[in-house]
């Protein structure tokens, strides 16, 4: 019950900081039209009474409170609207970089990959979207709170048993909470396959795939599957739905009962001569009101709950991402080296993956200066031992030592600073195409002369005079005016945006061709050996992955990975004497080109 109060704060906070005087406007605003009603109601039975002994100045001057009042409430809602509309669109732009910030938060991939963290995204995502509703209940909740403490004022003064009135109002709110939980649950019950929905329905409008949708004949697959997971998800939601409506029902029956009652003891003091016939109009007035107001209550409690329901959700993103807590004797983080002198070296390093080990006791020495090439077939655990040089994952066991460093000891961020990745799967930005390449070194990504001296080395820059525009071209659907690559353009584009720092430490480059034919990979793959010449005069490592083993006897160490374990490390020569597991591959698939 402490959550709503606490989540109403840290909104109220919130608009506080984004603009004072939207907040204060619209809070004053809604206060006022909160206390007109009743205050309305009360010079109603001034003027009735005024009436009916021939004071007519009186019942004048409380017709025109009443008109005054009347136009109050109905008017100042509408202008606090203009107020809180706008508060509302900048938390929700304050709530859509939080959890950008969240997302991209975490120094690793765990909570990335975590099912139970990716459902709990998931439902905030879409909540969130209902924050700007939550502000408006918030505020209108305030404005009936202070309508309700004037009409209960009012109502006890008539008489005190009056007072059962407001609190017969309590089980509508109850019965409104206790439905809202159980809508809570449904939605969370819903998140997995709402997760998987929404990613069929992606699937089935992406560009990319329609082809493949089309030629298997997949649409209906895809319909009937999405349709699958919606009608389960939505049975769920209609059950709660239904559920929560006749709690909602249950709590109205109890205090229309005590609206019956109120008017029945009034109308007994009316004839009893114990009261007049304007506190007979005042208390039929102010039980419709409360009544109104109740029913505006429940309507919004349920947008203000949601709203804890979000606070709560962002409070967990927060603690899924937070750092781990310093060792016991913490140390300050070192920084990465100036150059590298000895190399990096993996002593028994294990990663565990959602519950498997992808990479078991590797022990591996990367020289300063040398062009290694990292070979496997496919899920062999290649881009599990990137993760881990790159520090997205911690190793399960082991140790990784930069220079004899432990990297664990080394700043994070710094690290990163001075490593440069082509990964398989990389993105795909949609920026113009001069900053796609530039974000590869943000320091220098307005530079046009360092984009064009990546695109050149990674043998890209054929790219750029295919584009209307040029490198001002934007990239992409998400434009009106944007253009569309093909797999390999943009491939050619990632790969320059992996060589814009042009001194790295380490360079890895993780199956960077892909989607080039042999011949193409083998010649870039000769020039990217050229280019590690740069790198070398730091110390600096290159690091190639490929399945082809081909394209990579140009290196200085071929590492063979199999199993999550490396098998054999050498030199091609070496290798290919040893008739081993390389040797093997490497003649299966030189047969397969010839």
């Amino acid at each position: 019950m402490r959550d709503l109060p606490m989540a109403a704060i840290r909104l109220l906070g919130l608009s506080w900081r984004q603009s004072r005087s939207r907040t204060a406007t619209a809070t004053g605003l809604m206060l006022v039209g909160g206390a007109a009603m009743p205050l309305a109601a009360a010079c109603l039975r001034r003027l009735i009474d005024s009436a009916q002994h021939g004071r007519v100045t009186e019942a004048v001057v409380a017709g025109l409170l009443i008109a005054v009042l009347l136009v109050a409430a109905l008017t100042l809602a509408h202008f606090a609207h203009l107020a809180y509309f706008e508060l509302a669109e900048l938390n929700l732009l304050r709530y859509d970089e939080e959890l950008i910030t969240l997302v991209n938060g975490s120094p690793g991939l765990q909570a990335h990959e975590d099912p139970a963290h990716a459902d709990r995204f998931t439902i905030v995502e879409q909540e969130v979207q209902q924050t700007r509703n939550a502000l408006q209940a918030l505020l209108s909740l305030a404005g009936l709170a202070t309508g309700m403490a004037l009409t209960t004022v009012l109502l006890v003064a008539l008489h005190p048993l009056l007072l059962l009135l407001p609190l017969v109002s309590i089980p509508p709110l109850l019965a409104g909470r206790r439905a809202e939980q159980r809508m809570d649950r449904a939605r969370k019950a819903g998140a997995a396959p709402t997760r998987l929905a929404l990613n069929l329905f992606r699937l089935a409008t992406n560009a990319g795939s329609a082809k493949e949708l089309s030629v298997l004949r997949l649409g209906g697959e895809i319909r009937r599957r999405h349709a699958l997971l919606w009608d389960g998800t939505t049975a769920r939601l209609w059950q709660a739905h239904w559920r929560g409506a006749l709690l909602r029902a249950a709590g109205q029956l109890v205090f229309a009962a005590g609206y019956v009652a109120a008017v029945v003891v009034m109308v007994r003091e009316t004839v009893a001569g114990r009261s007049t016939v304007g506190d007979m109009a005042l208390v039929v007035t102010l039980a419709a009101q409360v009544n109104s107001q109740v029913a505006q209550v429940v309507a919004l409690a349920p947008d203000v709950q949601r709203l804890s329901g979000v606070d709560r959700r962002l409070a967990e993103l927060r603690q899924a991402i937070a750092p781990a807590p310093e060792r016991p004797g913490g140390f300050s983080p070192a920084p990465p080296p100036r150059r590298l002198t000895r190399g990096i070296t993996l002593r028994g390093v294990s990663l565990a993956y959602q519950g498997a080990l992808v990479l078991r006791e590797v022990d591996l020495h990367l020289p300063a200066s040398a062009t290694v090439a990292v070979v496997g077939e496919n899920g062999a655990g290649k881009t599990s031992l990137i993760k881990v040089l790159c520090g997205l994952y911690p190793p399960a066991e082991g140790q990784i030592l930069v220079d004899g460093t432990p990297l664990d000891r080394i700043a994070l961020e710094a690290w990163r600073t001075r490593i440069a990745v082509g990964f398989q799967d990389f993105a795909r930005y949609e920026f113009t195409a001069h900053q796609t390449v530039g974000v590869g070194d943000l320091p220098r990504m307005d530079s046009e002369e360092a984009v064009l001296a990546a695109l050149d080395r990674a043998r890209a820059g054929d790219v750029i005079p295919q584009l209307p525009g040029g490198l001002g071209t934007r990239l992409g659907k998400s434009h009106a005016d944007g253009v569309e690559l093909s797999g390999g353009q943009w491939q050619k584009l990632a790969l320059g945006r992996a060589l814009m720092r042009e001194r790295p430490l380490l360079r890895i480059l993780d199956e960077p061709t892909s989607a080039l034919d042999p011949e193409a990979e083998h010649a870039l793959f000769e020039c990217y050996a050229a280019q590690a010449a740069r790198t070398a005069a730091d110390g600096g490592i290159t690091l190639l992955v490929s399945h082809r083993f081909s394209t990579v006897r140009m290196a200085d160490l071929i590492v063979v990975v199999s199993g999550g374990r490396i098998v054999e490390s050498g030199d091609h020569a070496a290798l290919i004497r040893e008739g081993g597991l390389y040797a093997e591959l490497y003649g299966m698939q030189a047969r397969a080109y010839r």
